[in-house]
């Protein structure tokens, strides 16, 4: 800051953060993410000088954890190192309950992402690769599956969590899981959480082109190849690309009619199954056809969510806040305050949960800064930026930019 003559108020303003939240992080009240420190490190100038120190700190961190740490595993591995132990039946009752916490922990995810769940999950993960270890032959298989869907999880949860380094490890633990058992279902899930990341970063062009790879390695009929094709949709909207996302809205329409009976509506891995495909809200808003966007986010929390958020409060805070953004676009500031205070009482909020938020600030702050309704809404969003300890990106919703 001092060899660019930059003062914090201005770097806030570069990387699109709260002065005052900035301000906390580095005077050390505060921690920073490997996000915070590549925007920094972009608004500066400072040519991944910013990326590396705080990659090297994170390092430093991670080990004198594991040196302090007392090691005791947690209760749910123990309880699979008990049925492990059970003679001849314990791998199959170990890997059974495997199978069964991969459900488990999806519901868990959807619900409320924090550091205690990746904690679970990543010990539980970790049990996997023992038992892979003792385990091989045709059961094998099975257990490298259900190891990547425990992967794909911490990359889903480490994504909320904001630590994106962590979740591309696990994306690609998960691709490489998938490809050794013949499972191209898994590699479309680590490819969808990399181009969401990308989107929430505002890399429209990345997050498009790994859309479509995405479905070219996975295959029509499963959840996975849908969210693609409606995740490329959204991404092309980012772009201005009206006729690209309209193509992609109507590949994203005939990859649900095609799901089987019964594909997942609740968890990690799931779909919401409404009159449009998943984004198509957000990509009507992208492309600035507000009144539409507003119509098909009601009709999502209608027939989807039923006006609560049941088993996932991060998916339905950003509904509610696509529907604030929708309304912002239309002048009306008071519901789009409303709409964004609401999503913002919904558990603790995941990382692209607070880019959305972040942007409705931003929206209603630029355009109407002395209105109690934007007021009133920036309290709430400082103050969910307080419980999650945890800087808040902001998305860039206009044609062609990033974040």
């Amino acid at each position: 800051m001092t060899e660019r003559g930059m003062s914090l108020r201005r770097l806030a303003r570069a990387a699109s953060y709260d002065p005052s939240y900035l301000s906390k992080v580095l005077s050390g009240r505060k921690p920073y993410s490997p996000y915070l420190a590549a925007r920094l490190d972009d608004a500066l100038g400072a040519g991944g000088k910013i990326r590396d120190a705080a990659d090297e700190q994170a390092v430093r961190l991670t080990s004198e954890v594991r040196r302090t740490s007392p090691g005791k595993p947690s209760r749910v591995v123990e309880a699979l190192q008990t049925a492990l132990s059970a003679g001849t039946a314990g791998p199959d009752i170990a890997i059974d309950g495997l199978t069964d916490l991969v459900a488990h922990y999806s519901h868990a995810v959807a619900a409320a992402t924090s550091a205690r769940v990746y904690d679970e999950l990543l010990s539980v993960r970790s049990f996997a690769n023992t038992l892979l270890g003792r385990e091989g032959g045709a059961r094998r298989s099975d257990l490298v599956v259900t190891a990547g869907w425990l992967s794909g999880l911490l990359a889903i949860s480490a994504t909320d969590l904001g630590d994106h380094a962590t979740a591309l490890v696990w994306c690609s633990d998960t691709e490489r899981r998938g490809r050794d058992a013949g499972h191209p279902e898994l590699e479309g899930w680590a490819v969808l959480t990399r181009a969401l990341i990308a989107y929430y970063q505002g890399q429209a062009s990345r997050s498009a082109a790994l859309g479509r790879y995405g479905q070219q390695v996975t295959r029509p009929g499963t959840v996975a190849y849908a969210k693609l094709a409606a995740q490329e949709m959204r991404s092309l909207a980012m772009m201005g690309d009206v006729d690209g996302m309209a193509d992609a809205r109507r590949t994203a329409a005939a990859a649900i009619e095609v799901l089987p009976p019964g594909a997942g509506t609740v968890g990690a891995f799931a779909i919401p199954l409404a009159e449009d495909p998943p984004y198509t809200a957000t990509s009507l808003l992208l492309v600035g056809r507000y009144r539409e966007a507003a119509q098909a986010t009601r009709r999502v929390i209608d027939s989807v969510y039923r006006g609560n958020p049941g088993g996932q409060p991060a998916k339905y805070a950003r509904t509610l806040l696509i529907l604030g953004l929708a309304e912002a676009g239309l002048g009306r500031i008071d519901a789009a305050s409303a709409a964004g205070r609401a999503a913002l009482e919904h558990g603790r909020p995941a990382w692209m949960t607070m880019v959305l938020a972040g942007k409705l600030d931003q929206f209603l702050a630029d355009g109407y800064p002395a209105s109690a309704h934007a007021v009133g809404y920036h309290a709430a969003y400082a103050d969910a930026i307080a419980r999650v300890d945890r800087p808040a990106g902001r998305l860039s919703l206009t044609r062609g930019s990033s974040a």
